[in-house]
């Protein structure tokens, strides 16, 4: 049997953002939109050095840390049944908890390493936090931690059937936030306006099992959200949902989520499960695509594919002009986004399942055991440090977590993820914040 990991698409899927250079970080994968990071972020650190603080969270989460005005907001779940959602507020200076709130979930399983807790990334804007839960609870707060709204999504279009759980992140755009429901049960694309959580409008999808996120790019010149799962890269219309464009006869695109290169292009990631079922598709959906206005409507159309680069736990991030893409054994593949060539493909010390973040001339990729390889921005591979965030000999694996798994085949599985592991990151002003699953840490200079 396969086993997925869902929480990876919460945790990994983070490349670059259009207009990062403030302290805010509102979303999920901002660094894989057009623009650079601007921050003088630490290219060494350790459990003794430049951790500016570390605050422990209630729950379990696999969300990354979102960041707005001088807040932090993470998500969790609780409970063995993972009976509650909770929302968490931080100081960004400090560390310190501003405030939590806890909801209800209206989907009780069992609080299981193999099923995605608390995945999906919130986003935050000047009124407040919108979150949403793989239970199919959205909850929106103000800054104050006060709920401005709340819907349970399944009472009005269905149960969730999935055994892994949901990972896909909100997205937001102008006064509306989308949220991507897939799974064996009614599947969809939604818009809900962002003061209200009122339904703008609703495309139902295939009935698919997908942990991707959906992301908000302009391209050619229209606002569109573009979704790549299962087979398949599809755009949609910010205002109406009308699907503008297709590219079809993917394979293995069920995580990494697409990441733009410029107002024009953007690249996909894909990677076969551990069967060999996927490998011919996926092999062949390592991309870019290219989008043109024609007449008054929109063509998309592959402009080169890769050979080997595959990206399996994190997504592919664009960055002076090189693609960079991971494989689940930690091979890092270069590829010159002007013509497709590879570059260099180089093992990194761990492999990732948060997503790399380029800032000016590095590129630092977060191994989940808590390894970030940093290397230089460029055609040709040179690693310039290796960074542990904490000792693995004083952070272990939470062995009666592995026991509590149901099967033999589960637990003996669990003993790879049944530790601490880098979710999820965010940049603020000149700080890496790195979440964990109970834990934050900050990171800069000092």
């Amino acid at each position: 049997m396969k086993y997925f990991f869902p929480w990876a698409a919460g945790v990994a899927f983070m490349a670059i953002g259009a207009s990062t250079a403030s302290a805010d970080w509102s979303g999920f994968l901002p660094q894989t939109r057009p623009g650079n990071v601007e921050a003088e972020l630490p290219l060494t650190w350790s459990p003794e050095d430049r951790i500016a603080w570390q605050a422990e969270l209630p729950g379990d989460g696999q969300s990354s840390p979102v960041v707005w005005d001088g807040r932090i907001v993470v998500t969790a779940v609780e409970g063995e049944m993972k009976d509650r959602n909770l929302v968490i507020c931080l100081d960004a200076a400090t560390g310190e908890q501003l405030w939590k709130r806890e909801f209800e979930s209206g989907l009780k399983v069992k609080n299981s390493l193999y099923v995605s807790r608390a995945a999906p990334t919130a986003t935050v804007d000047d009124a407040g936090p919108v979150a949403l839960f793989e239970s199919g609870d959205l909850v929106a707060l103000d800054w104050d931690g006060e709920l401005r709204w709340q819907r349970r999504l399944t009472d009005q279009y269905g149960a969730i059937e999935a055994e892994f759980g949901l990972a896909a992140s909100l997205a937001r755009h102008g006064d509306a936030v989308f949220a991507l429901i897939e799974n064996d049960g009614p599947s969809y694309l939604i818009a809900l306006d962002r003061a209200t959580g009122e339904t703008n409008w609703k495309t139902d999808r295939r009935s698919v099992i997908s942990w991707s996120s959906p992301a908000v790019m302009t391209l050619a010149g229209v606002p569109q959200v573009v979704v790549s799962s299962v087979g398949t890269v599809d755009s949609y219309d910010v205002d109406s949902g009308e699907r503008l464009w297709s590219i079809e006869g993917l394979g293995g695109n069920t995580v990494a989520s697409p990441s733009q290169v410029d107002g024009e292009r953007l690249i996909i990631g894909a990677a076969p499960g551990r069967g060999a079922s996927e490998a011919d598709g996926a092999a062949m959906s390592n991309l870019m695509i290219g989008v043109e206005a024609e007449d008054d409507r929109l063509t998309a159309s592959v402009i080169w594919r890769t050979e080997k680069a595959m990206a399996s736990f994190s997504s592919p991030i664009a960055h002076r002009g090189i693609g960079y893409w991971v494989n689940r054994a930690g091979i890092v593949f270069a590829i010159d986004l002007s013509d497709g060539q590879q570059l260099f493909a180089e093992r990194i010390d761990q492999a990732p399942w948060a997503t790399a973040i380029g800032v000016g001339d590095r590129v630092y990729f977060f191994g989940k055991d808590g390894i970030t390889t940093v290397i230089r921005a460029g055609k040709e591979f040179e690693k310039l440090a290796t960074n542990s965030l904490w000792d693995p000999d004083q952070l272990r694996a939470d062995e009666a977590a592995a026991a509590r798994e149901e099967t033999a085949e589960r637990r003996a599985a669990a003993a790879m993820f049944s530790g601490p592991i880098q979710y999820g990151v965010a940049v603020t002003g000149d700080a890496l914040l790195i979440r964990t699953g109970n834990r934050l840490y900050r990171i800069e200079e000092r």
